[in-house]
């Protein structure tokens, strides 16, 4: 009801041009239904099969289905001096490259800049020439709120329940509210799109279908190109260790998902070891969570022509936002904003358009950072209020190298009662958890080759024939734990 008393104020204006972008035009047609209604006078749709019609009650005129070809529907509107609300269906091509229709269009403006006679533009995107911008406004629809999606959810349970033989779809409160949750941002015809897809395959709504409304909502907005949705998620359970981190995430998990909550969490910064779960970790966040993962490709983003990547970054941040609730992971963000002199201040722009989405967001897009070598971060983004929290993921200690072993030699359905996990443990000192797992890869690969089953020795051949990063590069991992201790970063270990 709100859409049609603002739209009605629009027209009481004599805005003689209004833009209304939308995907759902059904859902269009049936606002200016109301608008037409409350304002008294008639609604005249027209689309290029069709012609023009008439569209709501009210005088029809002699002509309704004609003027189908755009040049005769625009003189047909100069010239008239009956009042109404013209609705132009997917016009957008005729007003490209065409000045003589541009010219029409200004004169029915001009005409009926101080009357209740107004051409609405509706279609999926619009791009006003200059021309007639001034004598235009914009309009936006509001998307469906919490209590509507929901609404909209019974609806669809209701009818598929008619459709078979009134069976009752199956699902639980706590399901329904990250369904609701995950539907924002869509528009009434995508949310029942989405909810009739998640029902009709087994009349069940449950935690197995929020992965795929996720991609299908990710799909509809057409989100492809720097940004990416991450199907694949994980549970905490198949993270090693972080206990820190775990804790903090489960603090924080009721107040991110709420609406209203005004200090929601913003994200973290995980920096450390190379291989350390870092990775892991981030998609683990949104799998604990239940909402989608989105990862910004930062070597993606980069343009090579002047601007491109200010407006590559702008439009994932925002398409981020469209998203929400979800969890956006930056992956080895320093390569993307690690200061460089030498380009031109592209790293600088970028950073500042960063900064500025992350001090002004208001969406619940959870940022979760990671970066190998923090040195090369511009302070302006580590400082204290960017991030929520700062964690360090230091090499595995022996507690969290045994739940290591165990889970990747259960992951590859390798029994572990039949290993020796203290000589495994012991001869893993100084492993990430990325190279014990490869050392168990490899151990499969050995064992096949020879024709014998895996076991411990097996296992400590190939740790033994491997050099870790902490051995490698031990001068770089002591100083990324000097600095992480010199500054009280949080060890998620």
């Amino acid at each position: 009801m709100q859409d049609a008393h603002d739209l009605s104020l629009v027209i009481d204006a004599h805005v003689p041009i209004v833009v209304l972008e939308s995907h759902d035009e059904q859902q269009a047609l049936g606002l200016l239904q109301r608008v037409a209604r409350r304002q008294q006078i008639p609604l005249f749709s027209w689309t290029v099969t069709d012609g023009l019609r008439n569209g709501s009650f009210g005088l029809s005129i002699e002509q309704s289905g004609r003027y189908a070809e755009p040049e005769a529907l625009l003189e047909y509107l100069k010239s008239t001096s009956e009042p109404g609300i013209y609705c132009l269906c997917d016009f957008h091509p005729w007003l490209t490259d065409q000045p003589k229709l541009v010219r029409l269009l200004k004169d029915f403006a001009l005409k009926h800049q101080h009357t209740n006679t107004a051409v609405i533009l509706l279609s999926y995107s619009w791009h006003l020439p200059p021309e007639l911008s001034r004598l235009s406004a914009r309009f936006s629809m509001s998307l469906p709120s919490d209590e509507q999606i929901m609404t909209l959810v019974r609806e669809e349970a209701k009818n598929w329940s008619r459709r078979n033989d009134g069976r009752k779809v199956k699902t639980d409160n706590d399901t329904l509210q990250k369904l609701v949750s995950n539907l924002r941002g869509l528009t009434h015809a995508e949310v029942r799109r989405l909810v009739r897809g998640a029902i009709v395959d087994d009349g069940a709504i449950n935690d197995s279908d929020l992965p795929e409304v996720n991609r299908a909502k990710f799909q509809l907005m057409d989100m492809e190109g720097v940004l990416s949705f991450e199907f694949g998620t994980e549970r905490f359970s198949s993270v090693a260790g972080m206990a820190a981190l775990k804790s903090w995430l489960e603090k924080r998990s009721t107040a991110f998902a709420e609406e209203s909550a005004k200090d929601r969490p913003k994200g973290i910064l995980l920096t450390g070891v190379q291989g350390g779960g870092k990775s892991l970790a981030a998609k683990a966040v949104a799998g604990v969570w239940g909402v989608p993962l989105l990862r910004l490709d930062m070597a993606a983003l980069y343009n090579k022509y002047h601007g491109e990547t200010e407006r590559n970054l702008r439009e994932s941040l925002a398409l981020a936002d469209r998203m929400s609730p979800c969890v956006l992971w930056i992956d080895e963000i320093e390569k993307g904003l690690g200061t460089d002199s030498s380009d031109g201040g592209l790293s600088q722009r970028v950073l500042g358009t960063l900064l500025t989405w992350m001090a002004e967001r208001e969406k619940p897009v959870f940022m979760v950072a990671t970066a190998n070598d923090i040195s090369k971060l511009p302070p302006e983004l580590v400082r204290k209020g960017r991030f929520d929290e700062l964690f360090f993921v230091d090499l595995p200690d022996s507690e969290v190298r045994l739940e290591i072993f165990s889970i990747h030699l259960g992951k590859r359905e390798l029994d572990v009662q039949k290993f020796q996990l203290g000589p495994l443990v012991e001869a893993s000192e100084g492993y990430s958890g990325a190279e014990i797992e490869q050392a168990i890869v490899a151990s499969i690969y050995t064992a096949k080759a020879s024709g014998k089953e895996v076991d411990t020795e097996i296992i400590l051949q190939e740790l033994y024939s491997t050099a870790p990063l902490s051995q490698v590069m031990a001068e770089r991992i002591a100083a990324l734990r000097a600095w992480a201790t010199e500054r009280g970063v949080v060890s998620v270990n």
